[in-house]
């Protein structure tokens, strides 16, 4: 435990190798990061010169080519594999959140502050600083979600468009099967997004070697082709490149060309399932180099036999016979590959979500880690789903591949244009570099990735706008779950409390007197003596930290400890007493005997044996509190079991009392015995506020987000979603967990009980049906145990002579070990009822006595006589007042008869 207590491994560190470990991990890249990439060749091609239009010059070849290796050197070789590897976080994660992570990074995790139960609040610090002001934060979080937004629709785009590519090579072979393109796509795609819940780990060692002979082969047929016309190596010179732009005016081309550097965003945003030096050797020795053949070698032959490969570059470049043993080497391998670049994005798609439901920007859905070594290897089986569905959608939705392209292409653009950004502002205020730098980075690649987006853009009327629309809508979500889960979290850090604050401690000194030991010696003279001793009790009273100041004395409520344990989890973290607490003892003012508050880190260790899972604090101001922090690893299951936790806390008693420490642990173990986990939940209300004459509009916007939306979502997918627990409900261990909710002060109350149908039903009722209910509760144990005696027990004769009673057979009684235990149990179950039961007969008013009750009874006599005099005296003057308006208004009638009063003109 000494390692935690120390703060080791508190924060997930990128994983360092060196050797064959390392050399193994370059080897699995292969088969999650660069498939993307490395099935571009399929389409590039076609993409800048469709196969609906003319052959292209032998100029234009060479500049398309020239463009294309460019293109591939300064994106992913530089900006992505040397520069972007440098700007993960320190625990080695990647992508624009990542970035964002770093610009404004969370406040550290400080496991003595969660224990801190009495001291003052203050805000824990972040071990990394950056000096960017608060004011960017809001549009650069806005920047980044769109970014990533865009990164998770890729991972519905790369599926689709590059399976459908490879599937389209049935066409060239078998021209009478491609109307079955579509349906084959959609079956092959089935199988890969169910095929994720085997885990990225398993597949990556299954891709790996696959990846690696496709690009063999496209290294291969590249080197071959381009024997037949070495001139393409003129490619390699970038004026080529300029001058096709320059000489043609088709800005369009840069379109075809992006797709080239299509899943070049996989290599940053997988980084955390890896490390920089797996991903830069794997890139720079292997997957770079057999591109670059690639590309040249469909070059060559566009430019030598241009008519009769143009239809499909890909296919029709291949060495050998259209239906020859090479072509469908050729074609097993490209599906395979598709299958591996599909899931390049679905893993960073995962790793993404991850991150924001880590920052909680995101629904906290169930995710499942699949490694040991590396955290970020996890699989998220509902956006699995998702993604499979919206995958399909798309390929059925898109019939001609050209649009689907367009569509892959601007939400890559998009992606490349925010991570330059990103990067930008990351090397001047993280990185501290000077700002020539950061504005030369951006300048560069900021010009190409604007190219590319300005290209891109065109084809929003085409296809473009299907990832545009993805992308808003996740970036909605993202937003709207960040600021209402931002609004959950600002309440549970401000209605924290000091436990000193509401719970007092009153010491009664009491003096006894006992008689002192008599002498031996009978002829002695005997003399009555005594001795005094002291004996000091403990009163626990409440002070509502909510109540008004004019009640002041109506907030304060004695506290009775009931001989039970209660866990209370802190899920936001910080100091103090966590709300659900207080709200606990408002509604039911007692103590339980040991209170445990729990907070809960994940460290970056597969797993965490369990004598080093908790750090205690003992509260020395309230017997039987206690802070716990619990450590869990990434592959350990949320099960958090009590007893464990006891077994460490009567260990810190016998050490901090070695003597008197054994009665207190006997108290301890006999409170675990029945035991409450209690978890907060939030009644979500909507607080108004004023905007001035937009505040009717927008409060009924705020409040239908609040209490309509997020309330429903934070319902459906709660923050313990991820939680798992042995399911035990037996006569030796009786834990279960409540989740409990309050709608007083839009806040969360937790009630000691075990049913929640149960426990709502008892907060509406009063104490005198709640004794009635506890009364019946304690008869029906009582009558179940008669039973349970009398039906399992195996009553032995006394005697051969005198027998008591048949002796049962031994599948019909429980042996002797288990009948006790048992009977142990239930006895242990009627005392616990039985105590709950004086207690509410203590919570009752106690009668007055009868002396009191009749002056009492005197008093409310004389008080109903002044009241009834009072009334009799009101009713006979409005009598009185009545009489005189009467005679005033007859009066005025008689005068106005007689003429002596004229009426008015009408």
């Amino acid at each position: 435990m000494s390692s935690l207590e120390k703060g080791l491994h508190q924060h997930r560190e990128a994983v360092k190798l060196s050797g064959a470990a390392l050399f193994a991990l370059s080897f699995q890249t292969l088969g999650i990061i660069y498939s993307d990439i490395g099935t571009s060749p399929l389409y590039v091609l076609n993409g800048i010169w469709p196969s609906s239009g003319t052959v292209p010059s032998k100029e234009d070849v060479i500049g398309g080519v020239s463009a294309i290796i460019w293109a591939l050197t300064l994106l992913p070789l530089v900006k992505y594999v040397i520069v972007s590897l440098f700007f993960g976080t320190g625990e080695g994660e990647g992508g624009p959140y990542a970035l964002y992570q770093g610009l404004y990074p969370p406040p550290d995790y400080d496991g003595d502050l969660d224990r801190t139960l009495t001291g003052d609040s203050y805000m824990a610090a972040s071990r990394k600083k950056s000096s960017i002001s608060e004011r960017f934060r809001l549009p650069l979080l806005a920047w980044c979600l769109f970014g990533t937004s865009l990164t998770i629709a890729d991972g519905a785009l790369t599926p689709a468009v590059s399976v459908t590519s490879a599937v389209g090579g049935i066409a060239v072979a078998k021209p009478s099967v491609s109307g079955q393109i579509t349906p084959i796509s959609i079956v092959l795609l089935l199988v890969l997004f169910l095929a994720q819940r085997f885990g990225t780990a398993r597949l990556s060692f299954t891709f790996a070697p696959i990846a690696s002979v496709w690009f063999l082969l496209l290294a291969g047929t590249g080197i071959y082709n381009i024997v037949q016309y070495p001139g393409i190596f003129r490619a390699f010179d970038p004026s080529r490149a300029v001058m096709l732009f320059v000489r043609t005016g088709d800005y369009d081309i840069l379109a075809g060309v992006l797709l080239a550097v299509t899943g070049c965003e996989a290599v940053f945003a997988n980084l955390g399932q890896f490390n920089a030096a797996s991903i830069r050797i794997s890139f720079s020795a292997f997957v770079y180099p057999s591109l670059v053949l690639a590309y040249l070698g469909q070059g060559a032959r566009l430019i030598t036999d241009g008519e009769n490969v143009i239809e499909n570059i890909f296919y029709n470049t291949i060495p050998g016979q259209r239906n020859g043993p090479l072509f469908w080497i050729v074609f097993v391998f490209a599906i395979l590959a598709t299958f591996i670049a599909s899931q390049a994005m679905i893993t960073a798609t995962f790793s993404l979500i991850q991150q924001m439901i880590h920052m909680k920007s995101f629904l906290p859905l169930k995710m499942s880690f699949t490694s040991d070594t590396f955290q970020g290897q996890v699989i998220i089986p509902s956006a699995n789903y998702t993604l499979m569905i919206v995958t399909i959608i798309l390929v059925a939705a898109f019939s001609n591949l050209a649009n689907l392209t367009n569509a892959y292409g601007f939400a890559v653009a998009t992606v490349m244009f925010s991570t330059t950004i990103l990067l930008a502002v990351h090397m001047r205020w993280v990185k501290h570099w000077n700002w020539v730098v950061a504005v030369g980075f951006f300048v560069i690649w900021g010009f190409l990735d604007g190219l590319f987006w300005g290209a891109s853009l065109k084809k929003v009327p085409l296809g473009a706008w299907v990832p545009l629309m993805i992308g808003t809508i996740l970036m909605a979500v993202i937003s709207f779950w960040t600021w209402a889960k931002g609004l959950e979290d600002k309440f549970d850090g401000e209605h924290r409390q000091n436990l000193r604050h509401f719970i007092h401690a009153d010491v009664i000194e009491e003096e006894e007197e006992k008689p002192a030991n008599e002498p031996e010696d009978e002829d002695a003279v005997t003399t009555t003596t005594t001795e005094k001793r002291v004996r000091k009790d403990v009163k626990y009273h409440f002070e509502d930290p909510y109540r008004d100041d004019d009640k002041a004395e109506e907030a304060q409520l004695p506290l009775v400890r009931l001989p039970t344990c209660a866990v209370f989890h802190k899920i936001a973290r910080g100091q103090g007493a966590p709300h659900t607490f207080v709200g606990f003892i408002r509604q039911w003012p007692a103590l339980p005997r040991v209170v445990i508050f729990l907070s809960v880190t994940v460290l970056p260790v597969a797993r965490v044996p369990v004598a080093e899972r908790y750090v205690i604090t003992k509260v020395r101001t309230v017997e039987g509190f206690y802070g716990v922090s619990g450590c869990l690893g990434f592959r350990d299951d949320f099960d958090i079991r009590p007893h464990d936790i006891i077994d460490q806390i009567c260990d810190l008693e016998m050490k901090m009392d070695p003597e008197g420490g054994s009665l207190v642990v006997e108290q301890i173990r006999a409170a675990a015995r029945t035991t409450t986990h209690i978890a907060p939940h939030y009644h979500i209300v909507s607080e108004r506020i004023d905007v001035g004459t937009l505040s009717v509009p927008v409060n009924w916007v705020r409040k239908y987000l609040l209490e309509s939306i997020y309330r429903r979502l934070a319902t459906m997918f709660p923050e313990t979603g991820n939680w798992r627990f042995a399911e035990e409900f037996t006569l030796q261990d009786y834990s279960c967990w409540d989740y409990c909710e309050d709608i007083d002060h839009v806040s969360v109350a937790s009630l000691f009980l075990r049913s929640l149908s149960v426990m709502n039903e008892l907060s509406h009722m009063d104490r005198i049906t709640q004794l009635q209910d506890e009364i019946q509760q304690l008869l029906t144990i009582m009558s179940r145990t008669v039973v349970y005696l009398t039906s399992r027990a195996n009553f032995v004769q006394v005697s051969e002579q005198i027998p008591i009673t048949k002796e049962r057979k031994p599948e019909k009684y429980d042996q002797v070990d288990v009948f006790e235990a048992n009977k142990k149990e239930l006895a242990a179950d009627l005392m616990v009822k039985a105590k709950q039961v004086e207690y509410l007969i203590q919570s009752l008013p106690q009668p007055e006595p009868e002396a009191e009750q009749a002056k009492r009874l005197e008093a409310l006599d004389a008080e109903m006589t002044v009241a009834n005099e009072e009334y009799l005296k009101a009713v006979a003057r409005c009598k009185e007042l009545h009489a005189q308006i009467t005679g005033f208004l007859r009066f005025m009638l008689e005068e106005t008869d007689n003429g002596l009063v004229q009426p008015r003109a009408s």
